[in-house]
């Protein structure tokens, strides 16, 4: 059987002392699996990353009741650079590259943590061949590079802390189609050949669940279903009202607020 090497149990997370958020989310990642948190805005997918890796801190959050654990172990009280030690790194929603230094200087660093000067180079080495568009553009300053590049350059500098989990967050957000797939064909790559498990929140549920194992999809701070990619793809709810296909004609706003208030999928 797959180890888990993430469990998260029941957690809430309240922002500002008062505004309830995640109302107990729960879910675990395998060791090599890549697994998507799905929803529209504001259902909670940030949120539950930004608990995982420590940030909510910086945005005046907290976890206030449940866990998280990795590998048997409590990680909440551990800072985000522990974590990146432990081998758990987050890519921010919206790629945040340094915008003066090049694509080359940004990589470096996500080597912060690292002293091994033979093993950042074998790391460097490995994003490029991972990213060849960005050894090709390796010198020219992140602010003059496409959405596109700046995203696989977050990415790349995840990896150059070695990690084996890496929290992905709206990878394909402001990209052009055929650039959003060759960034989730990397990710496969990478779980494939390099065993990086993923956790990937994503609005363009679609693509998610072209390229993912598992699936979670929230709903106002809860997770109200989850199960294999295969299975929710074939769903016929997810069909209706995340993939937009299904039915035979097209549903106004009051039908979908009826369809919520029936909750098929909580029965």
């Amino acid at each position: 059987m797959t180890n888990t090497v993430l469990n998260v149990n029941g957690i809430e997370v309240i922002y500002n002392h008062v505004i309830l958020v995640l109302k107990g989310v729960s879910l675990t990642l395998a060791e090599g699996q890549v697994a998507a948190l799905l929803g529209g805005n504001g259902a909670g997918k940030t949120t539950t990353l930004r608990a995982i890796s420590n940030l909510l801190k910086g945005e005046r959050g907290e976890v206030t009741k449940g866990s998280i654990e990795l590998r048997n172990e409590r990680i909440d009280s551990l800072s985000p650079a522990e974590l990146v030690r432990r081998g758990v790194v987050q890519v921010m929603e919206g790629r945040h590259c340094f915008a003066h230094l090049t694509i080359e200087e940004n990589l470096l660093t996500g080597c912060y943590t690292r002293s091994d000067k033979a093993e950042i180079a074998r790391n460097l080495e490995k994003v490029y061949a991972y990213f060849p568009r960005l050894k090709t553009r390796r010198t020219s300053q992140a602010a003059y590079t496409s959405g596109g590049e700046q995203q696989m350059c977050a990415i790349g500098r995840a990896l150059m802390t070695n990690p084996g989990i890496v929290l992905l967050d709206e990878p394909s957000m402001g990209l052009a189609p055929q650039i959003v797939e060759e960034v989730f064909g990397i990710v496969r790559d990478l779980n494939h050949k390099e065993k990086v498990s993923f956790l990937i929140a994503e609005q363009n549920t679609g693509m998610a669940l072209k390229y993912a194992d598992y699936g979670y999809i929230l709903e106002s701070g809860r997770v109200v279903l989850d199960g294999k990619a295969q299975d929710l793809r074939n769903n016929e709810d997810v069909k209706e009202f995340y993939l937009g296909v299904g039915g035979e004609q097209r549903k106004s706003f009051r039908d979908i607020k009826s369809y919520k208030r029936r909750k098929r999928w909580l029965a």
